[in-house]
């Protein structure tokens, strides 16, 4: 059964995403804890599965990834096997950032980090209308983006 969390461990959740090379000594000094009882919960936190993975956000603009396109997908009827296949395929795409499963018109939602509009365009034939499937692809380039976080809001908004 998951703990309950409380102040400190929301604390030490919220400094972590925002900034996770901070040492346990850090993280200790700033929720005001000693470093072995902060570090007992980052175990802990760890355990129940609250804390996911420790990673470093790269820019990928200056590794030439210079777009982000949201990719509609629309899928025939499949078993439960090709649909397993399905998945399997984008797991072990890179380019795949992400992938949905959406209500309405389209069956799926895919994330896709690209270099260039004729890069994707060549992704598109050799690749997506590939997978299992897959009988349409609808595209939405992005010009700009203007907020981009993976912080997830740790305080729920009150509306009233």
């Amino acid at each position: 059964m998951p703990f309950t969390l409380d102040a400190i461990d929301i604390k030490i959740l919220d400094l972590m995403q925002r900034d996770a090379s901070l040492s346990t000594a850090e993280l200790a000094e700033r929720v005001g804890l000693s470093q072995s009882p902060c570090w007992r919960r980052i175990q802990r936190l760890r355990e129940e599965g609250y804390i996911k993975a420790v990673v470093a956000i790269v820019d990928h603009q200056k590794l030439g990834f210079t777009m982000q396109i949201f990719a509609q997908v629309k899928m025939t009827t499949l078993t439960e096997e090709e649909r397993e296949n399905f998945y399997k395929a984008i797991h072990n795409i890179p380019e795949i950032l992400e992938c949905w499963t959406v209500f309405g018109e389209m069956d799926a939602m895919l994330k896709i980090m690209a270099p260039d509009v004729s890069w994707y365009q060549d992704f598109i034939f050799a690749v997506l209308l590939k997978l299992p499937g897959v009988v349409d692809v609808r595209s939405i380039v992005t010009l700009a983006e203007s907020k981009s976080t993976t912080a997830v809001p740790l305080r729920a908004r009150q509306f009233r």
